[in-house]
C-alpha cells in the first residue's frame, strides 16, 4: 500500500523578485508541512512547475496540465503533476500616474498583467489521469465557487492509500461529489504504458523509432523536442517501456527547466525533452540525436554512429511493427482485398508494438541464463555474466551492437535483478524459457508472428486492464469559459490547521491497522534451451569438413606413438586445419585424452609439435574466440612437460605465453569464476548426496543438475536450516574462493613469469584487458620463452622498475586477487593472507625457472637455415653485414597463396641486404612444401618513401618500408640482432636515400674508372668554396641580365625599330656577340668555348627532330631561306633569359631575340611561348610555355577592370606579346593568306574550300570535346551563350557538307571514347568555345551518331587556342580584336598528384589485408582519385589533337610549365605524330619536352637532402600511364613493348642511370653531365644513360620490341579517356617472388643463365619438359613465353648448334616480315593464319572495323560512316594523300573472310515467318564459332548468323510443306537451338550428312 499523493503544493509567482530579468516561482503553501520520513521534499520543484521560466502575459491563458518526472539522490523516482492557470495582478503603476498627473490619467492607462500559479501533486505513483482529475476537482471548486471546502479535499486526496501492484480497483472520493476507480497493474514489474508507445510510433515512424531504441540501449545521448510538456513525458515514457526488461540507469528528465539547459552538456549518456522554443540552444550539442515529436525527425550527428540490431533481426522487427501499425499494407496490392483489415485502437496498438519488442529480447538473450555464473549462494548469490560464452554460444562475436548491450549498465542491472535463480518470475521469462522455439518456427509466416504478437499483447494488455471498464467516474469539470471571467477571486489561502489536522487523524488510524504483507510468488526460475541447442538450431558452428578433424587426430596420435616421420609430413596441414574453430576444439579434446592424473611426459621432439600446435591453435583465433580456446589449453598447459635433467622439468606454459590473452584480466576472472562455480555445484551436490531425498529423483538427475538449478534449490532451502548449518554452508563456499584464488594465483605465475627472468617485456606493448590478439605462428624453438613486465593499469604507463619481473607480477596477480576476492565477498582476513602469500608463490617459482632455463641452455641450438647471398650488379657494393629477417605477409593476396592458388610463400625467413643501389630480402618460405623455393623482394634505395615501426608482441624489431616502385616489405628482425644494428641499418637507408649532393647517388658512384676518380676530386674540392663561387657566379649572372634588362626598360624600341630587323637578328649566326660574352662568364667552368658549345648543341636530338618537322636548321643567317616561319634563336644559349629551358629554341621568324626577353617577363619561371611540334598536314603548330603571372593575364586581354601601374612598360609588354601571337598565327598558311585577318570570307575561302568532308564533319567532334573538358553540357542549346556574336561580330553561315549517305568520308584517325564521365570531368570552361567550334545541328543526329543531311552551322575557328589555367584568367575579355581564343580549365594541382599517389600505393600494395567491406580495393582506388586524373590528362591531350587536326594552333600555357604542361604537350605529340611512337622517337620526345625544357626531375623525385621536405610526386609516371593507357587500346601503333614503360617507370626512380638526375640541361651542364667526351661514354662497367643500355639490351633482346607493330602512315589517335576503359597497369600490382624486380637485366637473366647451366652439369639423369608454375611466386609471361620469341630462341638454339653465328633477332624478324609480305601480296585471295601475325594490312583492317563499330554501338556523337556497300567509292582526303577511309577499310575487310570458311556451300532455309523454303549460301565459321547464311556466295552482307553455342543438336529430319521437289528425304536436316529449330535441305542425302558431320566436329571441338 501505498499513498496516493505525498505533498500539495501551491506555487505562484514571486512579485518581490520580478525585476531581476527572467520572473521566479516561490512556494505559496505547501501540505504537509512536515516532511514525511520516508519520502523527502524534492526541491527545486517551483522550476519545473513553469519550465519555459516565470513569465507575466498580457492575456489570461486556459489551464494547462502536465507530469514532470524528478529523479531523487537515491534513483527514486516522483511524479510532479502540475495544473497552471493564470490570475490577474494588481499592478501599482496606473495609481502612480494618477496622483502625478490626474489629466493625463484618463488617457493613459496600464496594461492588464496576468501571473502564473500552480497546483503540484508530487507522488511516487504513476496515475496521470487520477491526477489531472484531482487538481482538475480543486480548481473547479476555486473557480466555480463550489461549496466544498477545499482544505478537506485536499486533506483527503493527501490521506488516499492506493495498493501498488495485485491488479484490484480501488474507489476513492475526496468529498466533493466526486468518485475515481483507481486500476493498479497486475505485475508492477511490467511498465504500464498507456497509449505512450503507440502514440511514439505514430509521432516518428517505424525506423526513427528503432534508432533511438538503438541509440538508447547502446549509451547515446537522446534528446526529445516538443511544444507540448505532456507530450514530452509520454514520449519518455514510451522509450522506457520500449527497453523491458532493460532499465535505463542514467539521468532521466522529461521535462528539463530552461535555468538547468547546461545539464545537455553533461558527459554521461541520458534522455531528456525540452521545449520545442529552445532550439537554437541545440546548435553546439554535436553528440545529441535529437528527437522531433512535432515534425517526426531524428536528427543524428555525423560524428555519432549507432550500432544497429543485426539481422535478421532487423527486418524482422521492422516488419511485424508495420503489420501491426499498418495491417492494410499486406493486402494494398490485392485485387480483392479483405473487408475488415483496420488496425486496433490506440491502445491495443500500444501492447502489440511493446509485444514486438518484447519478443525481439527474447531472441537477442536466448540463453542468457547457460551464461549466468553463480560464485556464491550464501549468504546472498553473487552472479556474473560470461559475456564471451554467450557470444560464442551465439555465434556474434562480431556483432555491435550486442556487444555494446552487453557491456552497458542497463544489461549489468539486468544481470544482478533477474540472474537470481529464485525469484519472482514475470512474462519475460516464460518467453525465454518457453517460447523460443516457437519463435523460430514462426519466423517468415507473418500470420503466425501477429497471432503470436496478439498473444502476448494480449497478456500485457491485462496487466493493465485485468478488469472491463466501469463507467463509475464522476468528476466536476469548471464550466465553459470560466477561466475568462473578468471578475475573478483569486486563489485562497488555505487553513492549514485543518489540512494537517485530517493527515494526522488518518496517520493514527493507519497505525493501529494491521501490516498489509505482501506474499511474494518466488519460484524457480526456468533455464530456457540449454546453449548447445542453440549452437545446433542456428547452424552457427560452420561445419568443418571431417577429412580436416580426421588430420589433426591422426597427427596427435602419431606423435604420442612416436611416429615422428607421420608426424611431421601431416603438420604442415595441420596447421593449416586449426585455421577453423572446429579444429581447434577437436584438438584440445585429443590432448585431454591424453593427460594422465594431471601430468603427460615428454620427450623433446614431442613437446616440440605439442606446443607448436598449441601456439598456432591460440594464434589464429578471434579476440573472443581466443578466450574459449585458452580456456581448454590452461590445464593442458601446467600438464604436458618435458625432462631437462634430473629433477628439472619444462611445463609447457614456458612456451607459450607470448599470447596476449594471458594478460587479459577478463579471461581470467571469467576462468576464476567458472572454476569456482563447479566447485559450488559440487559442494552442494554432495551436502544433498548426505541427506534422504525428498523428491524421490535419483542421483542421475541431480548430477545433471545445472549450478543456477542447484542454487535455486539450496535458497529455496535456505530459510530452514539451522543457524548452524547456514554458517557452515558460508564458510565452505568461502574457503572454496580462497582455496581458488591460490591455484590461480600459481596458474597466474606460470603464465606471466618468463623463462629468462633477466628479461622482462611480456606487457611492454599491450595494456592489461586488451582483447587484442597476437600472432604468434610458427613457433619453432623449443625453449620460446616468454618474458613479463610490469604494467601499471590505473595510471597507462609502465613501472619504473622494469626490471623488477617479480614486483611486476606480484602487483599483477594483486590486482586480480582483489577484484575477484571483493566481488565473491571472501573476508579482509583471507585477503590479507593471500598478499602475504603471493610474494613467496612467485619467489619459488622465479627458482625453479632459473633451473630450467639454465637446463634449457644446454639443448643443442636449433640450426637456422645459410643466408642466401642475392646476386649483385657490377660496381653496386654491400654497404652493410646481412640481417637475419623475417618477410612478413603483407595486404597482397599473392603472397600468402590468395586467390591465385599455391603454397603460402610468406612469412619467409632469410636476411635483409642493404648495397648502395638496393635494398634486398633474400629467403625461403617458413611453409614446409614451398620450403625449396627462393623468395626475393627488393627496391632500389633511391625509390624508398616511408618507414614506419610497427609493435608486435613476439617480435622485438619490426619495420615497414615502402617505395615508389609499387613494393613494401615488412620485416621482423631476427632476435640475434641486436636493436643497435637496427638503428644502424635505418640510418643508412635515410643517407643512401636523401644524398647530401647529387654526385653521391648510385649513378656516380657506380663504377668509377680512375679517370672519373680524378673528376669526383675535383668535384671534392672545399665544398664551401664551391658553393661559394658558384654563388657569386648565379649573382654575377643575374646583375648582368639585370642590366641588360634595365637598359632595354629605359629605351623601348619605337614601332618602327620593331618593324625593322634590328641587330638581334645577326644572333642568329654561330658567332660571339657582346650579351653573350657578358653572359658566357657563368658557364666558363664547364664550356670550354662557345663554338665547342655550340656545335654540341646543333648535336643533340631535339635539334635532329625541329629540322625533321621543317621547324628551322642552326645554318648560317646568309643561305637560310627568309620564307620560313619559324627559326631556331639563341637568345637562352647561355641560359640567360631562363635557366630551365634548353638552349635552342623555336620562335617565329619575324620576332626577334630582343622582343624574347621582354616577352618572358610575363610568364612565371621566364618560361616564356615556344614552338615544339609541327602538324605536317594543316602547318598548325603546338606552343608550351608557363602560366602567365597576374598583371601579364590583364595585359594580354586588354581587361578594363585593372588599370596598370606603367602604362608604358604594360602597353610594350602586350604588344611584343600581341605580336608573337600575331606571328605565330600567321604561320599557318591558311592564316596568312588572308593578310592576318581572320574574316569570315578569308576563312571560308582559305581554310574551308581546301578541306574535305571529313574535316566538316570533324567540326561537331571538337565542340563535343571542347565542352567536355570544359565542363558543359551534352545537349547544344538553339542559341549561342556568350554572344558566339559577341566581341568580334561573327556571321553565321549555313554551310553544306556535301555528303551523302552513300559515299561519306569518314574522319581521319582512330578514335576513342569521347563521351564524358558527367561524375568525373572536373574541368569547368566556359561552354561558349565549344559551342562555337561544334557548330549547330538544325535536325536532330542519325542513330549511328553521324550528322543528318540536312544542313548544319558552321563557326570561323580561331587561329589559336590558349588553353590555360581558370583560376589565372579571372576578369580577363576577350578583345574583339584578337584572332586568339582562350580556352580555360581547371585542371589537378602537382599536390593532388602527391596525395593521390600515396592513396594509390596503398590501394595496389595494402600493408595489411582489410577487413572493412568499406575499404575494399576498388572502393581505395576510386578514392585515390588516379585514373580520374589519368581521365582529365587524355581529354585535354585528345581535345588538342583535334585543334591542331583542324588547323588551330594550341598554346599549352599552364601551371609553371614543366608539370601537367609537360604531360599534355608530350600525349599530344605522341597521338598525332607515329614518329614518337618508335624506339628512338620516344626516346627523342622523353628528351626534347622532359629533359630539355627542365621537367624538375631531383625535385619532383625527391633526389636528395635539399628536395626531401618537397614529397615524392610521380609526374612522369603519370605520363608512362597514360601512354600504356593509349597503347593498350592501340597495340599495333606502338614499335615498343609494354615491358619498355614499366622498364623506364623503374629506372626513372632507380637512380641506377644518370639520365634522369637533376632539374634542367643548365644543372646538366654545371654538373658536367650534358656534354661528356666520347672516352668516358664507353665504359664497359656501369651505363650513364638509360638509352644506352635500351640500346644495347634492343640489340640482345627483343624485350623491348612490340611484335604487333603495324603502323598506319599518318595515323592520328584518339583514346578513349573515360575511366570505364582506362585499365590499371600491371607494374603498380604485379610481383615476381623467384626472381625480384626484372628491369636489371643482368640479375634476372644472368642469373638464370647461370643456374641453368649448373643444373645441366650437375644432373647426368634425363631431364623432364614439366614444370610447376606457381601464380603467386613464378613469373608467367617467362615460363610460358609468347610464339614468337620462342621462335626465335629456339632458331639461335639450332644455329648454335649447327655451328653457324646466330644472326641477331632484329635481322631475322626483318627477314621473315619481308617474306610474309611477298606473300601477302601473291596470295592475295587467301592469307595463311601465320601472316595474320605479321602482316599489317588485314590485321589493321580488322582493328579499325572493331573500333569505329564499337563507337557507333555505344551511341557516341561522333560522325562515322559506315557504309559497307562494296560499290561506293571514297575519295582520298586533301590532306594524307592515298588514305583509305573507313568504310573502304570496313569492306576489304567484309569480302576477306575466307580464311574463316571451313565450310560452305548452298542450302534451303525454311523461313520462321511465311515458312516459305528458298536457297542460301551457308558458311560454317570454326573461328568465330558460327553459322553465317548470305543471299548468294558473292555477297557480302550477313543475312543472318547462328551461333553454335546455343545449339542442342542436329538430326536428320523429313519433308516438310513446301519443300524442294525431287529432293529425297534423307537431304532434309533440323538444326535445334535454345531459342527455335530451324529446317535445312541439302542438295542430296551425302551433302546432307557432310553437314551434319561438320556442324558436329565444330561442336565437339568447343
Amino acid at each position: 500500500m501505498a499513498r496516493l499523493a505525498d505533498y500539495f503544493v501551491l506555487i505562484g509567482y514571486d512579485h518581490d523578485k520580478h525585476g531581476s530579468g527572467d520572473g521566479q516561482g516561490r512556494i505559496i503553501q505547501r501540505f504537509p508541512e512536515k516532511e514525511w520520513e520516508d519520502n523527502p521534499f524534492p526541491q527545486g520543484i517551483q522550476l519545473f512547475c513553469q519550465p519555459s521560466g516565470w513569465h507575466l502575459v498580457l492575456e489570461r491563458k486556459s489551464p494547462n496540465f502536465f507530469v514532470a518526472v524528478l529523479t531523487d539522490i537515491n534513483s527514486e523516482r516522483h511524479y510532479c503533476a502540475c495544473f497552471t492557470f493564470w490570475e490577474a495582478v494588481e499592478s501599482l503603476q496606473p495609481q502612480k500616474n494618477h496622483t502625478d498627473d490626474d489629466e493625463d490619467s484618463k488617457f493613459v492607462q496600464a496594461p492588464q498583467l496576468f501571473a502564473p500559479k500552480s497546483l503540484v501533486l508530487v507522488s511516487q505513483l504513476d496515475h496521470t489521469e487520477v491526477f489531472r482529475n484531482c487538481l482538475g476537482l480543486i480548481y473547479t471548486i476555486y473557480i466555480d465557487s463550489l461549496n466544498f471546502p477545499l482544505e478537506t479535499v485536499i486533506g483527503n486526496l493527501l490521506t488516499c492509500i492506493i495498493p501498488i501492484t495485485g491488479g484490484s480497483q480501488r474507489t476513492i472520493s475526496l468529498g466533493a461529489g466526486d468518485r475515481q476507480v483507481i486500476q493498479t497493474p497486475v505485475n508492477d514489474a511490467l511498465p504500464v504504458s498507456g497509449c505512450s508507445v503507440a502514440l511514439l510510433l505514430k509521432q516518428l515512424g517505424i525506423n526513427n523509432v528503432l534508432e533511438l531504441f538503438c541509440a538508447a540501449l547502446t549509451e547515446h545521448k537522446i534528446l526529445f523536442l516538443s511544444s507540448s510538456y505532456q507530450r514530452l513525458t509520454e514520449a519518455c515514457r514510451a522509450l522506457l517501456a520500449l527497453m523491458f526488461p532493460l532499465k535505463y540507469s542514467f539521468t532521466y528528465i522529461p521535462i528539463l527547466p530552461a535555468q538547468l539547459l547546461e545539464v545537455l552538456s553533461s558527459p554521461t549518456p541520458f534522455i531528456i525533452g525540452i521545449h520545442s522554443s529552445f532550439r537554437a540552444e541545440m546548435q553546439d550539442l554535436l553528440d545529441v540525436i535529437v528527437a522531433d515529436l512535432d515534425g517526426g525527425t531524428v536528427m543524428i550527428p555525423e560524428c555519432i554512429h549507432i550500432s544497429v540490431l543485426p539481422e535478421p533481426h532487423l527486418l524482422q522487427t521492422q516488419t511485424a511493427l508495420s503489420m501491426v501499425l499498418d495491417p492494410e499494407l499486406e493486402y494494398a496490392d490485392y485485387a480483392f482485398p479483405p473487408s475488415s483489415t483496420s488496425a486496433s485502437s490506440m491502445k491495443f496498438q500500444d501492447k502489440e508494438i511493446r509485444a514486438v519488442f518484447l519478443r525481439l529480447f527474447a531472441q537477442l538473450f536466448q540463453g542468457y541464463r547457460w551464461c549466468l555464473q553463480i560464485i556464491r549462494i550464501h549468504p546472498e548469490p553473487v552472479i556474473r555474466f560470461h559475456k564471451v560464452a554467450f557470444l560464442a554460444q551465439r555465434g556474434l562475436f562480431d556483432d555491435d551492437f550486442l556487444t555494446k548491450v552487453l557491456e552497458g549498465m542497463a544489461f549489468a542491472r539486468f544481470v544482478s535483478e533477474r540472474g537470481s535463480p529464485y525469484r519472482p518470475c514475470d512474462l519475460f521469462d516464460e518467453l525465454v524459457a518457453n517460447e523460443i522455439e516457437r519463435i523460430r518456427l514462426e519466423e517468415g509466416n507473418p500470420q503466425k508472428v501477429l497471432k503470436h504478437v496478439k498473444e502476448i499483447s494480449e497478456q500485457l494488455h491485462r496487466n493493465e486492464n485485468p478488469y472491463p471498464a466501469v463507467a463509475m467516474h464522476k468528476i466536476q469539470k469548471p464550466k465553459e469559459g470560466s477561466h475568462l471571467r473578468v471578475q475573478q477571486n483569486t486563489f485562497p489561502h488555505l487553513d492549514e490547521g485543518t489540512v494537517q489536522w485530517i493527515i494526522d487523524q488518518a496517520t493514527a488510524k493507519l497505525k493501529n491497522a494491521p501490516p498489509a504483507v505482501k506474499a511474494e510468488m518466488k519460484c524457480v526460475v526456468p533455464m530456457g534451451p540449454p546453449s548447445a541447442t542453440i549452437i545446433d538450431q542456428n547452424g552457427i558452428v560452420l561445419a568443418n569438413s571431417a577429412r580436416r578433424l580426421e588430420v589433426v587426430r591422426n597427427c596427435i596420435t602419431y606423435i604420442f606413438e612416436n611416429k615422428m616421420l607421420e608426424a611431421k609430413k601431416l603438420l604442415p596441414a595441420m596447421l593449416r586445419a586449426l585455421k577453423g574453430r572446429a579444429a581447434r576444439q577437436c584438438l584440445t579434446q585429443e590432448l585431454n585424452s591424453h593427460v594422465l592424473q594431471n601430468r603427460a611426459v615428454l620427450d623433446h621432439q614431442q613437446f616440440d609439435y605439442i606446443v607448436r600446435m598449441m601456439n598456432c591453435a591460440l594464434q589464429d583465433c578471434t579476440p573472443l574466440d581466443e578466450h574459449l580456446i585458452a580456456a581448454a589449453l590452461l590445464p593442458l598447459v601446467t600438464a604436458f612437460c618435458r625432462k631437462l635433467g634430473s629433477g628439472v622439468t619444462q611445463f609447457a606454459y614456458s612456451c607459450v605465453q607470448e599470447h596476449v590473452v594471458w594478460t587479459n584480466l577478463q579471461f581470467w576472472e571469467a576462468m576464476f569464476y567458472s572454476d569456482v562455480q563447479n566447485h559450488i555445484r559440487a559442494l552442494y551436490l554432495e551436502v544433498d548426496a548426505d541427506r534422504p531425498s525428498e523428491t524421490g529423483c535419483d542421483s542421475d538427475e541431480k548430477l545433471q543438475k545445472s549450478a543456477l538449478e542447484v542454487a535455486a534449490e539450496q535458497l529455496r532451502m535456505w530459510p530452514t536450516r539451522s543457524k548452524e548449518k547456514q554458517q557452515e554452508l558460508i564458510d565452505k563456499e568461502e574457503s572454496i574462493v580462497y582455496s581458488q584464488a591460490i591455484h590461480y594465483g600459481n596458474r597466474l605465475t606460470y603464465l606471466l613469469l618468463p623463462l629468462d627472468t633477466s628479461k622482462n617485456r611480456l606487457l611492454r606493448s599491450t595494456a592489461v584487458g586488451d582483447l587484442e590478439s597476437v600472432s604468434n605462428s610458427f613457433v619453432t624453438s623449443s625453449i620460446a620463452g616468454s618474458v613479463a613486465e610490469s604494467y601499471d593499469t590505473e595510471s597507462g604507463f609502465e613501472d619504473a622498475e622494469t626490471s623488477d619481473v617479480a614486483n611486476s607480477v606480484v602487483r599483477f596477480i594483486n590486482r586480480f586477487v582483489d577484484k575477484v576476492c571483493t566481488e565473491s565477498g571472501v573476508s579482509n582476513d583471507h585477503l590479507k593472507a593471500l598478499h602475504a602469500n603471493l610474494p613467496d608463490i612467485v619467489q619459488m617459482h622465479i627458482e625453479t625457472l632459473d633451473a630450467v632455463h639454465r637446463e634449457s641452455k644446454r639443448l643443442p641450438a636449433i640450426q637456422k637455415p645459410k643466408l642466401l647471398r642475392p646476386a649483385l650488379l657490377v660496381g653496386e657494393e654491400q654497404v652493410m653485414e646481412a640481417l637475419r629477417v623475417i618477410l612478413m605477409p603483407d595486404g597482397r593476396e599473392e603472397s600468402v597463396s590468395g586467390s591465385l592458388g599455391g603454397p603460402p610463400i610468406m612469412p619467409a625467413e632469410g636476411a635483409i641486404f642493404l648495397t648502395t643501389y638496393r635494398i634486398i630480402f633474400k629467403g625461403a618460405p617458413l611453409e614446409t612444401l614451398a620450403g625449396e623455393q627462393t623468395v626475393i623482394r627488393s627496391f632500389p634505395v633511391a625509390s624508398f618513401t616511408k618507414e614506419k615501426k610497427i609493435n608486435q608482441q613476439e617480435f622485438q624489431d619490426v619495420l615497414q618500408l615502402r617505395s615508389s616502385t609499387f613494393q613494401l616489405m615488412k620485416i621482423a628482425f631476427d632476435e640475434e640482432v641486436a636493436s643497435e644494428m637496427v638503428e644502424i641499418f635505418r640510418k643508412h637507408i635515410h643517407k643512401l636515400r636523401y644524398p647530401q649532393y647529387v654526385h653521391n647517388t648510385f649513378a656516380f658512384t657506380v663504377g668509377q674508372s680512375p679517370k672519373q676518380v680524378v673528376e669526383s676530386k675535383q668535384k671534392e674540392k672545399n665544398p664551401s668554396l664551391r658553393t661559394m663561387s658558384r654563388n657569386i657566379m648565379k649573382n654575377a649572372k643575374k646583375t648582368i641580365g639585370r642590366q641588360y634588362v634595365t637598359r632595354k626598360k629605359y629605351t623601348p624600341p619605337t614601332w618602327d625599330q620593331r618593324a625593322t630587323p634590328a641587330h638581334g637578328d645577326n644572333l642568329d649566326q654561330i658567332s660571339v656577340s657582346e650579351e653573350m660574352e657578358q653572359n658566357a662568364l657563368t658557364l666558363s667552368t664547364t664550356i670550354r668555348s662557345d663554338k665547342s658549345t655550340m656545335s654540341h648543341m646543333v648535336e643533340r636530338a631535339c635539334c635532329r627532330d625541329y629540322q625533321r618537322l621543317g621547324l628551322g636548321t642552326l645554318s648560317n643567317s646568309l643561305t637560310r631561306s627568309k620564307n620560313e616561319p619559324f627559326r631556331i634563336t639563341t637568345v637562352n644559349r647561355m641560359y640567360s633569359v631562363c635557366r630551365s629551358y634548353p638552349s635552342l629554341l623555336i620562335i617565329p621568324q619575324t620576332i626577334q631575340d630582343s622582343t624574347m626577353q621582354r616577352i618572358s617577363r610575363c610568364y612565371r619561371q621566364n618560361r616564356f611561348p615556344v614552338v615544339c611540334w609541327r602538324n605536317s598536314r594543316t602547318k598548325a603548330v603546338l606552343l608550351r610555355s608557363a602560366g602567365l603571372h597576374g598583371k601579364s593575364v590583364v595585359g594580354l586581354f586588354k581587361s578594363q577592370n585593372a588599370p596598370a601601374t606603367d602604362p608604358s612598360q604594360t602597353d610594350s609588354i602586350s604588344l611584343a606579346q600581341e605580336k608573337y601571337l600575331q606571328a605565330v598565327i600567321n604561320s599557318m598558311p591558311h592564316y596568312a593568306d588572308t593578310g592576318g585577318r581572320n574574316t569570315l570570307s578569308g576563312f571560308t575561302s582559305a581554310h574551308m574550300n581546301s578541306s574535305d568532308s571529313s574535316d566538316k564533319q570533324r567540326q561537331p567532334k571538337i565542340g563535343v570535346l571542347m565542352k567536355q573538358v570544359m565542363g558543359g553540357k551534352e545537349e547544344m542549346t538553339n542559341t549561342f551563350s556568350r554572344g558566339v556574336l559577341g566581341h568580334r561580330a561573327r556571321v553565321i553561315t549555313l554551310a553544306n557538307p556535301r555528303a551523302t549517305t552513300k559515299g561519306r568520308e569518314s574522319p581521319q584517325g582512330k578514335w576513342g571514347s569521347i563521351r564524358g564521365s558527367g561524375r568525373l570531368s572536373a574541368y569547368s570552361l566556359n561552354s561558349d568555345v565549344g559551342l562555337r567550334l561544334a557548330g549547330k545541328e538544325t535536325l536532330s543526329p542519325k542513330v549511328n551518331g553521324g550528322l543528318s543531311d540536312s544542313h548544319y552551322f558552321r563557326q570561323p575557328r580561331a587561329g589559336l587556342y590558349i588553353i590555360g589555367e581558370k583560376s589565372q584568367l579571372k576578369g580577363a575579355k576577350q578583345d574583339p580584336s584578337q584572332q586568339w581564343e582562350v580556352v580555360p580549365i581547371e585542371i589537378f594541382d602537382v599536390r593532388h598528384v602527391k596525395t593521390s599517389f600515396k592513396k594509390l600505393m596503398k590501394a595496389c600494395v595494402p600493408s595489411s589485408a582489410s577487413t572493412d567491406p568499406n575499404q575494399s580495393y576498388y572502393r581505395s582506388l576510386e578514392e585515390s582519385d588516379w585514373l580520374s586524373q589519368l581521365h582529365k590528362l587524355l581529354q585535354v591531350s585528345v581535345l588538342v589533337v583535334e585543334l591542331l587536326d583542324n588547323g588551330s594552333s594550341v598554346l599549352i600555357s599552364l601551371e609553371d610549365g614543366w608539370d601537367v604542361t609537360t604531360q599534355v604537350v608530350s600525349l599530344v605529340q605522341l597521338l598525332s605524330d607515329q614518329h614518337y611512337r618508335t624506339l628512338e622517337g620516344f626516346r627523342l620526345l622523353v628528351e626534347k619536352e622532359w629533359l630539355s625544357f627542365g621537367h624538375r626531375f631531383s625535385h619532383r623525385g625527391a633526389q636528395t637532402m635539399a628536395s626531401q621536405s618537397s614529397g615524392f610526386t610521380p609526374v612522369f609516371l603519370q605520363f608512362l600511364d597514360c601512354v600504356h593507357q593509349i597503347h593498350l587500346q592501340f597495340p599495333m601503333e606502338f614499335e615498343f613493348s609494354m615491358h619498355y614503360l614499366k622498364f623506364l617507370a623503374y629506372h626513372y626512380v632507380s637512380n641506377r642511370f644518370r639520365t634522369f638526375l637533376l632539374d634542367s640541361d643548365h644543372e646538366r651542364i654545371e654538373f658536367g653531365l650534358m656534354y661528356e667526351e666520347k672516352g668516358e661514354r664507353k665504359n664497359q662497367h656501369a651505363y650513364k644513360s638509360v638509352w644506352d643500355y635500351i640500346d644495347r639490351l634492343n640489340k640482345k633482346t627483343p624485350v623491348f620490341f612490340n611484335y604487333l607493330y603495324a603502323p598506319e602512315d599518318g595515323e592520328v589517335l584518339r583514346p578513349y579517356g573515360n575511366i570505364s576503359n582506362l585499365k590499371v597497369w600491371d607494374y603498380y600490382t604485379h610481383e615476381t617472388l623467384s626472381e625480384g624486380p626484372p628491369y636489371d637485366w643482368e640479375l634476372v637473366y644472368g642469373r638464370r643463365e647461370q643456374v641453368d647451366d649448373g643444373e645441366r652439369a650437375d644432373t647426368l639423369a634425363p631431364q623432364t619438359q614439366r614444370k610447376i608454375v606457381w601464380p603467386c611466386y613464378d613469373n608467367r609471361n617467362k615460363t610460358e613465353p609468347d610464339a614468337i620469341s620462342k621462335l626465335l630462341e629456339e632458331m639461335q638454339s639450332l644455329e648454335s648448334e649447327l655451328g653457324q653465328v646466330p644472326d641477331k633477332w632484329k635481322e631475322t624478324w626483318d627477314k621473315i616480315k619481308t617474306t610474309q609480305r611477298t606473300e601477302s601480296k601473291q596470295e592475295s585471295k587467301h592469307l595463311s593464319s601465320s601472316s595474320l601475325l605479321i602482316s599489317s594490312s588485314l590485321s589493321h583492317h580488322r582493328r579499325s572495323q572493331c573500333v569505329y563499330l564499337h563507337e557507333a554501338a555505344v551511341g557516341s556523337t561522333l560522325n562515322l560512316s559506315l557504309d559497307t556497300d562494296s560499290s561506293t567509292t571514297s575519295t582520298p582526303s586533301s590532306g594524307v594523300m592515298g588514305r583509305k577511309s573507313t568504310s573502304t577499310l570496313y569492306s576489304q575487310f567484309q569480302t576477306s573472310e575466307s580464311e574463316h570458311r571451313s565450310y560452305e556451300g548452298i542450302l534451303y532455309k525454311r523461313g520462321a515467318l511465311l515458312k516459305a523454303w528458298k536457297p542460301r549460301w551457308f558458311v560454317l565459321d570454326k573461328t568465330k564459332h558460327q553459322l553465317r547464311y548470305y543471299d548468294s556466295k558473292s555477297d557480302t552482307d550477313v543475312k543472318g548468323i547462328v551461333d553454335l553455342t546455343e545449339v542442342e543438336s542436329v538430326t536428320l529430319g523429313t519433308a516438310a510443306l513446301g519443300a524442294p521437289k525431287n529432293i529425297e528425304d534423307k537431304a532434309f536436316f533440323d538444326l535445334k537451338t535454345t531459342k527455335r529449330v530451324y529446317n535445312f535441305c541439302a542438295q542430296d542425302s551425302q551433302s546432307a550428312q557432310q553437314w551434319i558431320d561438320k556442324i558436329q566436329s565444330c561442336l565437339s571441338d568447343a
